[in-house]
């Protein structure tokens, strides 16, 4: 063999293993009916938290993916909440990618849906029911993507991890915070992706992918307000519903300080980048907190877009009130929830101080509430990392727009497994910017998703995870 028959050979053998490596292109519009069965078949699953009762979607899942032959293990805290995982082995060269999705959902008044809230009801385009924006497009996302690398028999790089957890709504104890303390090394990874990012749609065009970099952390708080009962005949000047209501109106007005973060400070930049004119202007202005231009513009994004008002500090927002059995009995006490969601770099302590101070009456006691299990603190993801560009790259391919590193002013259970050193990025399904004002968002009473952008959502996870894993 001539020394060029050899280089030609060798060219043809090269190039096909190149070819033979490369994931094969799953076929979308036939996949779509499928897709969308799973997800209705999860959205008709009652795993309201509480009680939460995963077992019922855990079973699903597992049922999925053992006639597939994916190997699966479930963990159980509690015989009614298991957690799933899934995992496909790759060679081992580069470590795992851990894909999460919780099963739970947040508990729904029937009465106040137009659709019944477990039917997964199709209507004009979107599919409606609890969980359909939070969270199962993640558990529909992760479980086509396991399906379709075993069925492409896809090479791999690294393990793929497909976590379905339990009690992300407030009961991270039988959740994420049991499998990161007891089982951690079945979940361990390099790269996560969960949910936590947003991708606002204005017009049918999306207009940036926010991908979720850090968050804030949980820390509700309880007021409880004391003073005499008596009749409601004879007013006393302790009535503890007047004091608690003053409190509540306190905080409720409290402007806490901007505090910026390299991830918002990024995410500013990009934003003005992209935008023009007088929003252009507002999104640099904040990047210099204490000027007269970042005060109004941070009144600007309080009225119209609070989501971004949020992002720049620790949130207060008063949700529950609870005081008096009697229209005419003064209690002795009345209490209330404060939702607090504080910026990573806020010290508890002295938040809570500077509440008391704010409220200004030592007849209200303010304390951490119980309401929900405490939440690790988790750190920055890095946004150079190959994870990140692969997103950039599925961003540019299935929305034609940027990406932003986002602050997410809610939380997540990629927190605990940031803690552990995972680089998590939380990414979304696009969802029209005006849905969640209009009361069709995440925990809304009309909560939905477009079809198509479900569809879009599973394609773009796909690539996302294609490039990160597959040999190359």
């Amino acid at each position: 063999m001539s020394w060029r028959t050899w280089i030609v050979s060798l060219a043809a053998v090269t190039s096909a293993t190149i070819l033979a490596q490369a994931p094969p292109a799953p076929d979308w519009p036939r996949l779509e009916a499928e897709t969308l069965q799973h997800f209705q078949a999860l959205l008709r699953f009652d795993t309201s938290n509480p009680p939460g009762n995963e077992k019922l979607a855990a079973d699903y899942l597992k049922q999925v993916l053992d006639r597939e032959g994916i190997p699966t293990q479930i963990f159980a805290l509690e015989p009614a909440r298991p957690n799933l995982v899934a995992r496909l082995k790759g060679s081992g060269r580069r470590q795992p990618i851990l894909l999460m999705g919780h099963t739970d959902v947040v508990t729904v008044d029937p009465a106040k849906w137009t659709f019944p809230p477990f039917s997964a009801t199709r209507d004009g385009g979107y599919v409606y029911g609890r969980g359909s924006l939070d969270d199962r497009p993640h558990l529909v996302a992760g479980l086509m993507t396991m399906l379709l690398l075993k069925r492409l028999n896809v090479p791999l790089d690294r393990d793929v991890v497909f976590l379905a957890e339990a009690g992300e709504e407030g009961t991270t104890r039988v959740g994420i915070d049991f499998m990161a303390r007891e089982h951690y090394q079945d979940i361990s990874a390099e790269y996560c992706f969960a949910e936590g990012g947003e991708t606002p749609r204005v017009g049918a065009r999306i207009k940036y992918a926010g991908i979720e970099t850090v968050e804030k952390i949980p820390m509700p708080l309880e007021l409880t307000a004391h003073g005499t009962s008596g009749h409601g005949s004879i007013p006393l000047q302790d009535n503890p519903v007047v004091h608690l209501a003053r409190a509540v109106s306190a905080l409720g007005a409290w402007r806490t300080p901007i505090r910026l973060n390299d991830t918002t400070r990024e995410y500013l930049k990009r934003l003005a980048d992209i935008s023009s004119g007088d929003d252009a202007a507002r999104y640099r202005a904040v990047l210099v907190p204490g000027s007269a231009a970042a005060e109004a513009a941070d009144k600007y994004f309080l009225q119209r877009e609070p989501r971004l008002a949020s992002m720049l500090r620790t949130s207060v927002t008063p949700t529950i009130l609870n005081g008096g059995y009697r229209f005419n009995v003064i209690p002795s006490e009345a209490k209330a929830t404060i939702d607090v969601r504080m910026v990573p770099d806020e010290n508890p302590g002295a938040f809570i101080e500077a509440a008391k101070k704010v409220i200004n009456d030592p007849a209200v006691d303010v304390k951490i509430s119980n309401a929900i299990d405490q939440r690790t603190v988790g750190g920055t993801t890095r946004i150079d990392s190959e994870a990140f560009k692969a997103i950039e790259a599925a961003v540019t391919k299935h929305y034609q727009t940027v990406s932003l590193p986002v602050l997410q002013t809610g939380a997540t259970d990629m927190s605990v497994v940031r803690a552990r050193g995972a680089q998590c990025y939380g990414i979304n399904a696009a969802v029209d910017i005006e849905d969640g004002p209009q009361g069709f968002g995440p925990h809304s009473d009309q909560e939905r998703i477009l079809e198509s952008e479900l569809h879009r959502f599973v394609r773009f996870q796909w690539d996302i995870v294609a490039a990160l894993a597959s040999v190359k």
